[in-house]
């Protein structure tokens, strides 16, 4: 059963869901770069993209790993895969990886504070990958406000922790303004950072991200429900990871929404914290029957949702 293959984080795991990304990769690369005949530049590109898709997931289980944000199981990087691959065509971009990467190093920082160790550092790498990830996209800045929650909830909050990540947030702004300044251009850094708030949302109304973003706010909602209620009422690390888990999901909901640019990619953002939400969710259910009957849910949703392009 599907409840107990996932219910140790194993290697094995890890290569089967790997196998099961490869079977929707394959194909829609294909139809992505090699319809109108097969290149080396092309091949290079594909080998290029496959390689960021298997840092992120690397990276993705690290954190949840290291940071011990679900059990010893392998349910948050199934259901991880899963959402990936009805939004896989529109994750065939560079940028949106190589963001989605970065976010994912921004992210690894936030929640390493639980440890004691290195605090200033931490938090400086976060405001710097912070401030990279604000060059590409400004709207990034929203997540500030989760770094002083991660300081706020560690009880680390003091001068020297709210000044830090402001420090290395303006670093990578001031080099890259510096370039734009050496070559008599800072005009096109103004302009970078000029916010176009768009709430547009028509492309959620789709078919497919309609119900996708529909079922995955229900069942998150509903986890994070459950789980809190016993969560809550233990003062542990776990409580405050659990918690930033939280805000992390709600500070994605209005990034999304304020996004100028929307096509289905940007979900990978959101997709970190929800299936990390939804596995502790699931984790609650004592009836193997119940657990393998929500697993396989997510299984054929997933396939359903890819069909349609």
């Amino acid at each position: 059963m599907l409840a107990n293959f996932l219910n140790k984080s194993k290697p094995i795991n890890f290569i089967t869901l790997l196998i099961v990304f490869f079977v929707d990769f394959v194909p829609t690369l294909y139809f992505a770069f090699f319809t109108d005949g097969f290149t080396g530049d092309k091949l290079l590109k594909s080998i290029l993209l496959l390689f960021l898709f298997l840092f992120i997931f690397f990276l993705y289980n690290f954190i949840i790993a290291k940071n011990k944000l679900t059990f010893d199981n392998s349910y948050a990087y199934f259901l991880f895969t899963l959402l990936i691959i009805p939004i896989l065509p529109n994750l065939i971009d560079y940028k949106i990886l190589i963001l989605a990467s970065i976010y994912l190093l921004f992210i690894r920082k936030i929640y390493s504070l639980r440890s004691e160790k290195n605090v200033l550092e931490k938090l400086f790498d976060s405001g710097f990958w912070l401030g990279i990830l604000c060059i590409q996209e400004p709207f990034f800045i929203l997540f500030i406000l989760l770094i002083f929650v991660a300081a706020l909830l560690h009880k680390k909050i003091n001068i020297h922790t709210l000044l830090v990540p402001i420090i290395g947030l303006i670093t990578p702004l001031f080099i890259y303004f510096t370039y734009f300044f050496w070559v008599d251009k800072t005009e096109e850094f103004i302009n970078l950072f000029k916010l176009h708030l768009n709430f547009d949302v028509q492309v959620y109304a789709q078919t497919k991200y309609f119900w996708l973003t529909t079922i995955l706010l229900l069942f998150t909602t509903l986890a994070a429900f459950l789980k809190s209620t016993k969560v809550l009422s233990i003062n542990n690390t776990f409580r405050k990871s659990w918690i930033l888990l939280i805000v992390n999901f709600m500070i994605l909901i209005f990034f999304l929404l304020f996004l100028p640019e929307k096509n289905g990619s940007e979900l990978i953002f959101i997709w970190f914290p929800a299936s990390i939400i939804l596995t502790n969710g699931i984790e609650l259910i004592k009836k193997k029957a119940l657990k393998n009957g929500v697993l396989y849910f997510f299984l054929i949703s997933s396939i359903l949702f890819s069909l349609l392009r």
